[in-house]
């Protein structure tokens, strides 16, 4: 059995903050933010393997021992004491088993979080009541206005301020709680204020830990639980240096403030980003909804700075999550994935506490990275767990550009800083103004003290992406004398372009305008051009598009479930921020800002745990599955303008890319029919899938379980398909219509693939009324490419209701 496993923090830090995913050292470091008091942001950066200082002479590490759900009603202190007694048997006294005891997890999830040694571990992993031993490392790390107001028109409801975007917006989604695993939050800002809100729901278990630089107190009728987790990051670190963290919930990064002001932030008249760009009303997608915070992202100190990515250790995480549940949550929103090659469900700690908070009806919305346009690079891939992709929105902020040929360019910037003088200034292209030394490869990337400053100084320097921080390029620039930086993107990117508030001024172009740049510079002796301001411009066309840092399928882990599941908008998205962090989060950045832009994974996933909420609130007696499922498949696949998705490189998305499509929160609200998933299920699903008994005090995996795609999930995914293949489904009718509905189904066959759908009609008597149908799937051998999946979906509707699937099918 494996022993160790890897978790990266917030999903967003690559795209959000300036990072480009296409460096692949950042891939390798990404990492959990650092936090002042309440503080998670970012991405979870991937640990040393090497224990710290303070780690025993036996080479003691943090392991997770694993040991499936509690078997019938024990107190707190009886699940101790049974986790003590398991310690004691690989150590040499009961002190020294109470010693090395990091976490119990008691409320959701049986098992610990201890100091092992990996004989330990590997004693512990053998035995039977043990479901697997993994070693706990920061391999995970962190991956709005306008955003909800697109969402509104997207599906025609009125505006223009996204007041009434939704009619679910009551004081129902005052009794639900969302908590948010990040790298805290930043209590005072205006998003976070309780007034006319209600009492606290009587059902609230949890706590406001106090701490540096934050009381008790902090806590209002919004905030209404606020907690800390850094034992294991300690334990790895040998300690937390509050030099750049606060030991406490509140955020020193902005990442956690931005994501949980996303998901339940209240309105808020007035507000902008840095330069009075995205002016508007702040609000985020469920502004009633209660906030509980969980702090588990830390800096890196191995970093020259260390703020600028995060890390989050898995007995952190497990521990937040045991508590979450214990404390009364109804959603997480979990903007935090791992880097790496996935592991199995057992010994990844986010589908671990995933799967127990679902079987408490927790729903979890969890990122799915920054990591694209590459194929398969998608993670959180639990079928249990909301996983979710990024898109635009119909907002640009568009910077003209005039080359000295006469040439228009439309670049996209929110700098605060113009150019003086309205007028032309010389152009230089970085790879033709580098220091001697400076690799080719690298040469036109602007990396720190890469550019000479007599061959740039007073001019507009253009720099393409690739390796390092977007905003660092800037900053390289400005170190160097430069007047400008122009930021041209690569051809991966294609025409999406993430904006920062450089430190100078500054714009940023498509791929194909930075190749019209280069030749205008390359043909001429004097190349000069002039930096319009920028400005916000809204109602732009085509939208949403699918980011192209947003991780893409297929699921390497189990090719047999489609991730990611949705897609929302996560690209240059604003929302509160922490004010003990700069908008860039460079160490030369003094600028204190209330609200700030980022991008990633990290900004959807909350939009879509805030149509969790709605959604809560109004059918508290759903299911964490059926909720996923209505979320599912009332997803749209067109843009605003009727055509298909496409993605930001110009071709047309498809399921890898979004899952089952651009999330519509007011359809999700009356499904009509739901696929339903119980934890038996999964746990099952889990026995195919990998063959991991998740759970020993449940019933043990069958000699022959069922095949990983008959899960009763909304999307139908068939790896390696040779012959036929019968997909067999289960649907439960929750319409608004009295009860009695009738179905029937029309299908979008996969090319090459034949998708038959027996019985063709649903009839339904009345509301809870379940339904079974199967899908025969058929290799039909017209054309399909073998080794690639081709896509197709299935649709029932009632008139209504469309409740649509997607069919994803790779010809072995």
């Amino acid at each position: 059995m494996a022993l160790y496993k890897q978790h990266p923090g917030p999903s967003n830090r690559t795209a959000a903050a300036g990072y480009d995913d296409d460096d692949p050292k950042r891939k390798a470091m990404r990492g959990a933010l650092a936090l002042p008091g309440l503080l998670l942001p970012l991405f979870l950066v991937l640990s040393r393997l090497s224990i710290s200082s303070a780690a025993s002479s036996k080479q003691e590490q943090v392991y997770i021992v694993y040991l499936g759900g509690h078997a019938g009603e024990k107190t707190k202190e009886a699940i101790l004491e049974d986790h003590h007694a398991l310690l004691l048997s690989v150590k040499s006294s009961e002190e020294e088993a109470r010693a090395s005891l990091l976490y119990s997890y008691k409320h959701t999830l049986n098992g610990f979080a201890a100091m092992l040694s990996p004989e330990e571990a590997t004693e512990l992993a053998e035995r039977s009541e043990v479901v697997s031993a993994f070693r706990s490392e920061g391999r995970w790390a962190p991956h709005t206005t306008r955003s909800w107001q697109f969402l509104g028109f997207e599906e025609g409801l009125k505006g223009p301020d996204g007041s009434d975007w939704l009619p679910s917006l009551d004081k129902s989604s005052g009794d639900v709680i969302v908590g948010v695993l990040d790298s805290g939050i930043w209590p005072e800002s205006r998003s976070f204020s309780d007034e006319g809100l209600g009492p606290v729901p009587a059902r609230w278990k949890g706590v406001c830990q106090g701490g540096e630089s934050l009381s008790s107190s902090s806590c209002n009728r919004k905030i209404i639980g606020a907690r800390y987790y850094l034992k294991a990051y300690e334990a790895h670190y040998n300690g937390l240096n509050t030099t750049y963290a606060f030991r406490s919930p509140r955020d020193h990064d902005g990442h956690g403030t931005h994501t949980a002001s996303t998901v339940a932030g209240r309105t808020v008249p007035g507000v902008s980003a840095l330069g009075g760009f995205a002016a508007g009303s702040a609000s985020g997608g469920a502004p009633l909804a209660r906030l509980a915070v969980y702090k588990v992202c830390w800096p890196i100190p191995d970093n020259p700075n260390p703020n600028i990515e995060n890390t989050c250790f898995e007995a952190d995480m497990l521990a937040a999550m045991d508590d979450a549940v214990g404390d009364g949550v109804d959603v997480m929103s979990v903007s935090i994935g791992s880097t790496g090659t996935p592991l199995p469900f057992a010994q990844d700690g986010i589908a671990v506490g995933a799967l127990h908070a679902a079987r408490r009806g927790v729903v979890v919305s969890c990122s799915g990275g920054n990591s694209g346009p590459k194929p398969a690079t998608v993670s959180n891939l639990a079928p249990w767990l909301l996983t979710v992709a990024a898109s635009s929105i119909d907002r640009s902020f568009n910077s003209p550009i005039k080359l000295g040929n006469g040439v228009e360019i439309m670049g996209q910037t929110v700098t605060s800083y113009h150019v003086p003088g309205n007028k032309p200034y010389p152009m230089v292209y970085a790879a033709d103004a580098v220091v001697p030394g400076t690799p080719a490869n690298v040469s036109n990337q602007c990396l720190p003290n890469s550019l000479s400053a007599d061959k740039v100084r007073g001019k507009i320097v253009v720099c393409l992406r690739g390796s390092g921080l977007r905003v660092e390029k800037g900053l390289e620039v400005k170190r160097a004398g430069g007047a400008a930086i122009l930021l041209g993107n690569p051809p991966a990117s294609g025409s999406e372009v993430p904006v920062d508030a450089h430190v100078l001024p500054g714009t940023a172009v498509s791929a194909a305008d930075a190749k019209t740049i280069l030749a205008y510079i390359n043909s001429s002796s004097n190349p000069t051009a002039v930096l319009d301001p920028s400005r916000t411009v809204v109602d732009v066309r085509p939208s949403p598009v699918m980011a192209q840092f947003s991780s893409r399928g297929p699921n390497v882990l189990e090719p047999n479930i489609l991730k990611p599941d949705i897609t929302a908008p996560g690209l240059n998205i604003l929302a509160a921020w922490s004010e003990a962090s700069s908008p860039t989060k460079l160490e030369g950045d003094h600028r204190v800002v209330q609200y700030n832009i980022m991008s990633g994974t990290s900004m959807s996933c909350p939009h879509v745990s805030a149509a969790a909420v709605l959604l809560k609130a109004a059918h508290p007696d759903w299911s964490a599955a059926a909720i996923r499922s209505a979320i599912m498949t009332t997803a749209k696949t067109n843009n605003a303008e009727g055509g298909p998705l496409m993605n930001g490189d110009g071709t047309v998305a498809g399921p890898m890319d979004y899952g089952s499509g651009h999330i519509r929160p007011n359809h999700a609200l009356d499904p009509g029919l739901v696929y339903d998933a119980s934890y038996e299920d999964y746990l099952l699903f889990a026995c195919a899938s990998g063959g991991s008994q998740l759970d020993p005090s449940a019933a043990p995996c069958p000699a022959r379980p069922p095949p990983p795609y008959q899960l009763n999930h909304p999307s139908v995914a068939v790896h390696g398909l040779n012959g036929t293949v019968i997909v067999r489904r289960t649907v439960t009718n929750i319409g608004s219509g009295g009860g009695a509905a009738r179905y029937a189904v029309v299908v979008d066959e996969p090319a090459g693939v034949s998708v038959k759908v027996s019985p063709r009609r649903l009839r339904f008597a009345r509301a809870g009324e379940k339904r079974a149908f199967t899908v025969r799937i058929e290799a039909t051998g017209g054309g399909v490419e073998r080794g690639r999946f081709v896509a197709g979906s299935y649709a029932w509707s009632d008139g209504v209701h469309v409740v649509r699937s997607p069919v994803v099918v790779m010809v072995a």
